[in-house]
């Protein structure tokens, strides 16, 4: 037994490294088929929402890189990376793409268009403002070629910084009897402050690390620094007439018809601005009606002005509005889920949060912002007795009761929470006529709904929807050079109702605080093309209110139009039109 023993194991030995070499050769054949079959992620078509990521992180890469105002090469650079992109979109072979990456093409490719288009309105604005920096040239040379990644000789970069202060002066002396408009003159200066900021960093980069460059270029920096500092003031003061000191002032930059029409282009919105105004006041007219109506109820005959002064008294007392607002949120939550109106996700209704607002933000924004975080505007202790009266008289109950809802739920949390968990790469698509739009949209509905239960509730509800209406009309009229912002502020008090300061923080919100043109029109025009596809696929077409509105939210802030065709039967091409006459 033992000899048989030792005799089978070399046999059991063999049979085990046979079958061993057979696995190994199997698999270094797969593994040579797999390389032969491997394709470069350079090579493999990409998924369209794949694109969009692509994109979002070429553009952003580019911006990155260049980040500073005057500057050809970055313009260049851009151009020649949307035109790309252009192309690389019209050689996707459209008609071979599931129905949800089409929205997405027609998405993207809109938007490469648009910033494509971008790029020449950029230039043209700079172009106006050129004659007013006319010793900038030399050091964003500078700056373009860091960020080529060259060397430039410390003595170099010394004389540069050195001639451009002299070029202050001497632009100074020149342009002493020039006169502009205080916009042009607030452009300059923030092309300027572009400049001297990446010249900061520029500055930063190499001082201290080589000793030749800062020998050769702290003192002739410092003085650049110091006149670049003192040139913008100079130049809204001497060339604008504006007041630098001055932080209430109201100074915007109006676009222009031309520009406007292509933002409605990229919104895919088929009408002409003296269109939308026509909208507007039509709307104003219907609230107008209703305001005379609860006046009357009120018992205050048909003063809807007195009755919206009566409104405005009706507000909790210095620390009570976080209490007011929760109640409020409350309400909201439980008629929509009475309704079944609208999927709420038990995470949406624990998550939200409140904090107080500044009193400096309070003159941008006077009545309070939300989202996840709710952002209370009330008047705090610091600020003068008017002020406190007119923060508080602002964000009364009623005001507050109509939108409340428009801030949290069903408005802005559970949209921002369901963008991030539905088609999350449509967020670079952000359009307010959908995000805002969507908010706006619950404020008509919830009117029809009879979420109002008093006549001072209307009149809450009713002075926001005039007030989104006057967005519309002053805005335009601003953006194509009919208004001038006090117009706009004295339309906002007189139409609208506004506190004196609370009419002229929403103009000045408007016209300088970091909106898009089209920002205050798309609240009213938003609501309207969502009601309108309400309409549509609820009240002639047999969706359910509830998963209607839980659709839209799947579908991420795309133009209201794409959501039509994704959750339409229209047949898409690549030239999908944008004419849905959503008013007509």
């Amino acid at each position: 037994m033992a000899r048989r023993h030792n005799i089978e194991m070399p046999i059991l030995t063999c049979l085990l490294l046979l079958v061993a070499a057979c696995t190994t050769a199997t698999a270094q054949n797969t593994e040579t088929a797999q390389r032969k079959n491997f394709k470069s992620p350079m090579t493999v078509d990409a998924t369209v929402p794949e694109l969009c990521a692509q994109y979002a992180e070429d553009k952003s890469a580019l911006e990155r890189l260049l980040p500073f105002a005057m500057s050809d090469l970055r313009l260049e650079q851009m151009g020649r990376l949307h035109s790309d992109w252009i192309s690389r979109l019209e050689a996707v072979n459209f008609s071979q793409l599931p129905r949800r990456q089409q929205i997405d093409w027609l998405a993207l490719y809109n938007k490469a268009k648009h910033d494509f288009i971008n790029i020449e309105t950029t230039r043209q604005r700079e172009h106006e403002v050129a004659e007013f920096l006319p010793f900038t040239p030399p050091l964003v040379e500078l700056l373009e070629a860091r960020a080529n990644r060259k060397q430039v000789d410390a003595a170099k970069v010394a004389d540069i910084f050195h001639q451009a202060s002299l070029g202050l002066d001497d632009a100074k002396e020149k342009l002493s009897e020039t006169r502009t408009s205080g916009s042009v003159a607030r452009r300059a200066t923030k092309k300027l402050k572009s400049i001297s900021s990446a010249l900061e960093n520029f500055y930063r980069f190499r001082d201290g690390y080589d000793p030749a460059f800062g020998w050769w270029c702290q003192k002739p920096w410092e003085q650049l620094k110091e006149n670049m500092n003192d040139y913008g003031p100079w130049l809204e003061r001497e060339l604008g007439d504006l007041d630098p000191d001055d932080k209430d002032a109201l100074i915007g930059d109006p676009i222009g018809r031309e520009a406007l029409l292509n933002e409605l282009a990229f919104e895919r919105i088929p009408y002409a601005p003296g269109e939308l105004i026509q909208i507007a006041e039509k709307e104003l007219a219907w609230c107008n009606q209703r305001r005379v109506s609860a006046a009357e109820r009120m018992g205050l005959g048909d003063d809807w002005k007195a009755a919206q002064a009566a409104a405005k008294d009706l507000h909790v007392e210095p620390g009570d509005q976080p209490e007011m607002i929760l109640q409020l949120a409350e309400e909201a939550v439980a008629f929509l889920e009475t309704n079944d109106l609208v999927s709420i996700p038990d995470m949406v209704k624990k998550s939200w949060r409140m904090e107080m607002m500044s009193p400096a933000r309070q003159m941008i924004s006077p009545y309070f912002t939300g989202g996840e975080v709710i952002s209370i505007a009330f008047p705090t202790d610091g600020m003068s007795h008017e002020a406190k009266l007119q923060s508080m008289r602002g964000n009364n109950q009623p005001y507050s009761h109509a939108t409340v809802h428009h801030e949290l739920i069903p408005g802005h949390h559970l949209q921002g929470f369901m963008a991030k968990r539905w088609n999350p790469h449509r967020r670079m698509f952000y359009t307010p006529f959908l995000v805002e739009g969507w908010a706006l949209y619950w404020e008509l509905q919830l009117w029809d709904w009879g979420f109002a239960k008093t006549p001072e509730e209307e009149i809450g509800m009713l002075f926001w929807r005039s007030h989104r209406c006057a967005r519309i009309i002053f805005s335009l009229n601003f953006h194509l050079g009919n208004w001038s912002p006090q117009e706009c502020v004295d339309f906002l008090v007189e139409t609208v109702g506004h506190e004196l300061r609370n009419a002229e923080a929403e103009v000045r919100r408007s016209i300088q605080g970091g909106y898009g043109p089209l920002y205050q029109c798309a609240y009213m025009l938003g609501g309207m093309q969502l009601r309108s596809l309400y309409k549509e696929l609820v009240e002639q077409g047999g969706w359910n209110k509830r998963d209607f509105h839980d659709a839209v939210l799947h579908q991420g802030p795309i133009p209201v139009d794409l959501i039509r065709a994704a959750l339409g039967n229209q047949e898409l091409s690549a030239n999908f039109p944008a004419d849905w006459r959503f008013n007509d």
